[in-house]
C-alpha cells in the first residue's frame, strides 16, 4: 500500500507541475477520444465494467481487474465507425507474476487516414498567385494526411489483501492533426474488492491528477477526472452464471448536454450490463450505455448487445452498439475482439 501512495503522490506532482509551466484551460470533451474502451465483453455490457473487469482489458476498465487473470494473455480488437472513415484498434499484451503482482502493456490508435490536402493543389493561372476562380485542382499535387490519436497504457496491478486488488495506469498520449500535435501524459488508479463469492465491488478515477495534454501551437489543455463506482454479482443459473452490472460514472466537466443527470459541474451517467455465461463456452450480453438524443431530442440511452465464445486458448467476442450521439446519424459499430490466453487452465470464471 505505502508503495502504491507513493507511486500515485509522485505522479500528482510531476502532471501538476508541468501543468503549471504554461497557461492552461480545461478542455471540455476533451478526454473523448479515450473514452471508448476496449474489449467486446466489456462493450457489448454498456460499459458496466468497474467491477466485473477479470481479463487484459481491464487494463481500460478497471487497472486492479487484471490481477483476477491467471496466465499471461494478448488482447487485440478492431472497430470501424461511420461507414469505414474512422478505424479503431487495439493491442495489449498482460503478464501476471505470481499472485503478488501483474504488469501490461495496451495501446490504442483511432484515426481517420488518407485525407486529401488541397492546399497545395489549386491551379496558378499565371505564376504570380492568381489562382483558378473556379477551384480547379492539379492531381499531382493533392497529398494526404492521417488524423490519429494514440494511447499507450502501462499498467501495474497487485493484491493488497486476499479480497483486495489495486492498480494504477500511466497514459502516455499523442494526437496528430494535420502540421500540429499534441503530447500528455495521465493516470488512472483503481481497486476492486470481492465482498462476497459472489459480489465483486469496483472503484476506478481516471485522469485522477488532471491529464495534461500539450499542443505544439502553445495552448496545453487538461482532461478532468472521471469517477467510476460499480458493481456485479454472479448467480448460478440455468446452468450457467447471470452476471448483472451496475456502473456509475461522474465526470466533473459540468456535462447538462451529454449525462442523465446533471448536478452544477459534476455529472452522473449510470450503465447497465448483463451476461449470461454457459460453462465458460460461450456467453450471450447485453447493455445500456452512453447518452444520445432521439428524433424528438429526448435523452435516451444507448442500447448494446454482443456475444462471445470460448475456443482452446482463445475468446473471441463481437460487440453491437451506435456510434450517434444525436439520432440524425443512424451508423452502427460492430466490433471484434479476441484474447489469446498463452497457457490454459481449465476452469469457470465466477465473475
Amino acid at each position: 500500500m505505502r508503495k502504491f501512495k507513493l507511486f500515485v503522490t509522485l505522479a500528482a506532482m510531476l502532471t501538476l507541475s508541468a501543468a503549471t509551466q504554461a497557461q492552461t484551460e480545461i478542455a471540455k470533451y476533451g478526454g473523448e477520444f479515450m473514452a471508448t474502451g476496449f474489449g467486446g465483453r466489456g462493450l457489448a455490457m454498456g460499459g458496466a465494467h468497474v467491477a466485473a473487469a477479470d481479463d487484459i482489458t481491464a487494463a481500460y476498465w478497471n487497472p486492479a481487474g487484471l490481477m483476477r487473470t491467471t496466465y499471461p494473455e494478448i488482447g487485440l480488437m478492431h472497430e470501424q465507425r461511420f461507414g469505414g472513415l474512422l478505424s479503431y484498434n487495439y493491442g495489449g499484451v498482460a503478464w501476471p507474476f505470481g499472485e503478488k503482482y501483474t504488469l501490461a502493456l495496451s495501446i490504442t490508435r483511432s484515426g481517420v487516414d488518407d485525407i486529401p490536402d488541397t492546399r497545395n493543389a489549386l491551379i496558378d493561372l499565371d505564376g504570380n498567385g492568381q489562382l483558378d476562380p473556379n477551384d480547379r485542382l492539379d492531381p499531382s499535387k493533392v497529398t494526404s494526411f492521417s488524423a490519429a490519436d494514440w494511447v499507450a497504457y502501462l499498467t501495474y496491478a497487485y493484491n493488497a489483501n486476499e479480497r483486495l486488488a489495486l492498480g494504477v495506469n500511466l497514459k502516455l498520449l499523442r494526437r496528430d492533426l494535420l502540421d500540429e500535435n499534441a503530447m500528455g501524459v495521465g493516470f488512472d488508479i483503481g481497486a476492486q474488492y470481492r465482498a462476497t463469492d459472489a459480489l465483486m465491488l469496483g472503484a476506478t478515477v481516471q485522469d485522477v491528477t488532471t491529464t495534461l495534454m500539450a499542443w505544439s501551437t502553445g495552448r496545453n489543455e487538461l482532461v478532468s477526472p472521471t469517477l467510476r463506482v460499480g458493481a456485479a454479482y454472479a448467480i448460478k443459473a440455468l446452468g450457467g452464471t447471470i452476471l448483472p452490472a451496475l456502473d456509475l460514472e461522474m465526470m466533473a466537466e459540468g456535462r447538462e448536454f451529454a449525462s442523465t443527470v446533471n448536478l452544477g459541474p459534476v455529472s452522473v451517467n449510470p450503465r447497465f450490463g448483463l451476461e449470461y455465461r454457459f460453462k465458460d463456452i460461450f456467453a450471450l450480453r447485453g447493455g445500456l450505455s452512453d447518452i444520445f438524443f432521439d428524433d424528438k431530442h429526448e435523452k435516451k440511452q444507448l442500447l448494446t448487445f454482443g456475444a462471445g465464445i470460448h475456443l482452446p486458448k482463445l475468446y473471441l467476442d463481437y460487440a453491437f452498439g451506435q456510434n450517434d450521439l444525436f439520432s440524425e446519424f443512424k451508423d452502427a459499430s460492430h466490433r471484434i475482439s479476441l484474447r489469446l490466453v498463452l497457457e490454459e487452465k481449465h476452469f469457470s470464471r465466477t465473475q
